[in-house]
């Protein structure tokens, strides 16, 4: 009786997270730029693009266990390891420009050279 409502309230559920997880990270790479793969010093942006289709396709159309696992460890690696490498290299994130900000602007507002 406990399995028959893990069956059918959780496990659904966890395959549906596991797939919307994979469709981002796949968006995500796909914006990417190819360079900045290569100044991160990652695979390529290929491999991220067919590592994560794979796993979109297995996600909606298979379902099957050991390769939805797969997958999940490879859309996990992308957004822990591979997404803040990218975003460091392409200056986003922490650290980088803001937006609207000059060039001459130091961490507490604008730096004026001492005037």
């Amino acid at each position: 009786m406990l399995m028959n409502g893990f069956d059918n309230g959780v496990l659904p559920l966890l395959g549906f997270a596991m797939l919307a997880l994979a469709v981002v990270a796949f968006v995500l790479a796909l914006l990417a730029r190819e360079d900045a793969y290569r100044a991160a010093d990652k695979q390529s942006k290929t491999f991220w693009l067919v590592i994560l289709g794979v796993t979109v396709v297995v996600d909606f159309f298979l379902g099957m266990l050991f390769l939805e696992i797969a997958g999940l460890v490879a859309t996990i690696v992308f957004f822990v390891d591979v997404r803040p490498a990218l975003k460091q290299v392409s200056g986003g994130g922490r650290g980088g420009r803001r937006s609207g900000g000059s060039s001459s602007d130091g961490p507490y507002g604008p730096y004026n050279g001492g005037r």
